[in-house]
């Protein structure tokens, strides 16, 4: 039996979905949703928060305030509750009803951005509203998920040492692209493990996370309109990207089969699924990093009226053959040398991006 007296003290760790069964390829899912807050941001959550108590930024008069496009602002609404925090999440017209409902059921603040910053798109509206913020009140505390290393530290102590124990022959691990904390935890943790393992990054079209031009998102959780500052390429073996269209499909095509999982994890499934298909590994043990659930995503990718009005038909006629590209980590650091780097800095407390 186990008893809390704070939400943040449970997360499920040790459960897998075996996915073989649905897409005919072997795959687990490392279900990180099954905690108070939903997803995977639980971790990266706490992890900063007490960062920042422990230097002493964070006081029992802060105002804690983040952007996020949902998930995190969940994570943070719930721990500021349990600790007595106010708590402001600026969000854009992408973030789910559910969650913004979510967020203020928990007692958080939401800011909805309605404009885009000519470079930034909606990411760069909400880091300026967010700086407008820390600059107008010094009680403001913006951890600023995109540049604080306890961002990956969280994940490098908590999430691959988990799947390390799970599977000490490990061979391939998938992970989504977002702020790049997961993937960048779990890369730099299997780096130095007793055996390689090949890491494969998940990210969407339209993300330039990784290089190339920027595209219409309308899927909240993965991809980036910068490049994320904690993104070290060094790391990362291959880059997949996945369209949103079959992005709808994996989730659609897991509900199916009983199991209701959310946008970024229908990302990364689909992308895993096309990477092992083209490389024949049978006999492989691969992983891939399931973020999130799906009750947020009701009156989005569940909902036929939604996916209809953004992508047509497309996502209803079913499988399709793999489509996604592929892209080695030498590949994708020239696309950065070719392109852009992230917004500039700007400082709240010790934070920058």
């Amino acid at each position: 039996m186990s008893v809390i007296t704070v939400p943040q003290a449970f997360d499920e760790e040790e459960l897998y979905v075996d996915i073989e069964r649905i897409f005919g390829q072997a795959l687990l899912l490392k279900c990180e949703g099954f905690n108070f807050a939903g997803s995977i941001k639980l971790k990266a959550a706490a992890e900063m928060v007490a960062a920042a108590e422990r230097d002493g930024s964070l006081t029992p008069d802060s105002v804690l305030v983040e952007s996020s496009s949902g998930n995190l602002g969940v994570a943070l609404s719930m721990i500021a509750a349990s600790k007595g925090y106010r708590f402001v999440c600026v969000t854009d017209s992408r973030c789910n009803l559910t969650t913004r409902l979510m967020m203020e059921a928990l007692g958080g603040e939401v800011h909805v951005v309605a404009g885009q910053e000519a470079d930034g798109g909606l990411l760069g509206a909400r880091l300026d509203h967010v700086r407008r913020l820390c600059a107008c009140d010094d009680r403001y505390v913006w951890l600023c998920q995109y540049s604080n290393p306890a961002n990956w530290r969280a994940h490098f102590r908590t999430t691959a040492p988990e799947i390390a124990r799970s599977f000490p022959r490990l061979d391939a691990l998938f992970v989504g692209a977002g702020t790049t904390g997961t993937l960048m935890g779990c890369a730099r943790y299997f780096r130095n493990w007793h055996r390689p393992v090949r890491i494969v990054a998940v990210d969407t079209v339209g993300s330039v996370a990784f290089g190339g031009d920027p595209g219409r998102r309308m899927i909240p959780g993965l991809g980036m309109s910068t490049r994320p500052p904690l993104l070290d390429e060094s790391y990362v073996d291959e880059v997949v990207r996945v369209e949103e269209a079959d992005t709808i499909r994996a989730c659609r095509r897991l509900a199916r089969s009983g199991f209701l999982f959310g946008g970024s994890t229908g990302t990364v499934v689909s992308g895993a699924i096309d990477w092992l298909a083209r490389h024949g590994t049978h006999g492989l043990t691969s992983v891939a990093v399931a973020p999130d659930l799906g009750e947020r995503y009701l009156d989005t990718v569940y909902q036929d009226n939604w996916v209809q009005d953004l992508y047509g038909e497309d996502p209803f006629d079913g499988p399709r053959p793999p489509t996604q590209t592929a892209q080695t980590s030498q590949t994708a650091q020239q696309a950065h040398a070719d392109g852009r780097d992230a917004v500039g800095p700007a400082r709240a407390r010790g934070a920058t991006f």
